[in-house]
């Protein structure tokens, strides 16, 4: 580790998963002097551990879903500069239930649904031959991207350095104040400071975090193997992500849908499982995911719980894919909002995505931070 250097910073960014990433390119582009300092040599937390799934179809409406449009037309502008291969474009709702009908339907209805396409269960079978035969219908979205996430932060990370952004690795933080940023290789000046710890809640800024009433995510996910499946036209849910992301489960139409499931898959319920599959270059599948819920989750993966993710892939496919790869990943979660801005200083914020929606949200919360901390 070497001591930084005595130059000064328009923005000083603690944290370099994508949501302090965001924050450098917000400034960057308005061609200030950035530095992203970050404790470990590179992004290992909830930024390279997801789906790399930039979601927009299925976002709390309001706020939510449109700072995912934003952020996804971001990731769009973003991913060529900086060598970020897309993978693939879309979302197929594949759903099984009758229930879940009348909830794509309303979903149709309201601003989301726009561009969107409702699909019979053999248009649905057209875009993705490999489905099941037990489909009640689809829903097609074009809105939603998906690169890579273990490659696209380290690409993003690397290009803006390229733009001029320093970086200041393995390298902690024991404390920020207006104008000033204490690390363990020594101070560093910046007239504006954003910090974005991910699930860090104790190293700092301690006492802001304490009115969000924030705890810890842990999640199972999953590299599969299954040839049989083909090229997915997109990635793809089925009837539990209704009941889960609340873009769909808010409508009053999912009441009947979230009964069934609660009837019919509480185990599956129990352990926040619903299923996202979504494609590699190299044709394999990222499957996920389950949510449990601790201050400090444990590192273990139960196998129960992988085989409960891969029987709703089994429902809706058919068939049982090769595992290749588990891992745990973990974010930080609130129980009343997805997100949060917080004001210790006018020169400073923190910065935190309280959901899983980091990858789907996080450029765009940048852009509102950066222009608070600027404008």
């Amino acid at each position: 580790m070497t001591s930084v250097t005595s130059d000064s910073y328009d923005l000083a960014v603690v944290g370099a998963g994508v949501v302090g990433l965001g924050h450098a390119l917000a400034a960057v582009r308005r061609g200030l002097k950035v530095v992203v300092i970050d404790r470990d040599a590179r992004a290992n937390g909830a930024s390279i551990r997801n789906f790399g799934f930039v979601t927009v179809t299925g976002q709390q409406r309001g706020e939510c879903w449109r700072r995912a449009m934003r952020s996804r037309d971001i990731w769009a502008e973003i991913a060529p500069k900086a060598g970020i291969e897309v993978v693939h474009r879309g979302l197929l709702v594949a759903v099984r239930r009758p229930e879940a009908v009348p909830v794509l339907d309303a979903f149709m209805a309201t601003e989301m649904g726009e561009g969107c396409a409702l699909l019979t269960p053999d248009e649905a079978r057209t875009r993705l031959p490999a489905l099941n035969g037990d489909l009640s219908g689809a829903l097609w979205s074009p809105h939603d991207l998906r690169v890579e996430s273990r490659d696209a932060i380290p690409k993003l990370a690397a290009w803006l350095a390229g733009q001029g952004v320093a970086f200041r690795r393995l390298t902690a933080v024991n404390g920020v104040e207006p104008g000033k940023v204490e690390t363990s290789a020594g101070p560093i000046r910046a007239t504006r400071i954003a910090v974005c710890p991910g699930d860090d809640f104790h190293s700092l800024l301690e006492g802001r975090f304490e009115p969000y009433r924030l705890t810890r995510c842990k999640l199972h996910m999953l590299r599969v193997t299954d040839p049989g499946i083909g090229t997915l036209p997109g990635s793809v849910m089925t009837d539990l992500s209704l009941g889960r992301y609340l873009g769909y489960a808010e409508l009053p139409e999912a009441a009947a849908l979230k009964a069934r499931l609660a009837a019919e898959q509480a185990e599956h319920l129990a352990n926040g499982v619903h299923l996202i599959v979504v494609q590699s270059a190299d044709g394999s599948l990222v499957v996920g995911d389950s949510h449990h819920y601790d201050a400090t989750p444990d590192p273990f993966a139960p196998e129960h719980v992988d085989d409960l993710i891969l029987d709703e892939y089994r429902a809706l496919f058919g068939r049982t894919p090769r595992v290749v790869e588990r891992w745990i990943g973990t974010y930080a979660s609130a129980d009343d909002r997805l997100a949060f801005i917080d004001r210790p200083d006018p020169a400073i914020r923190l910065v935190v995505v309280t959901s899983g929606t980091g990858a789907s949200t996080g450029f765009a919360i940048a852009e509102e931070a950066v222009a608070e901390l600027f404008d």
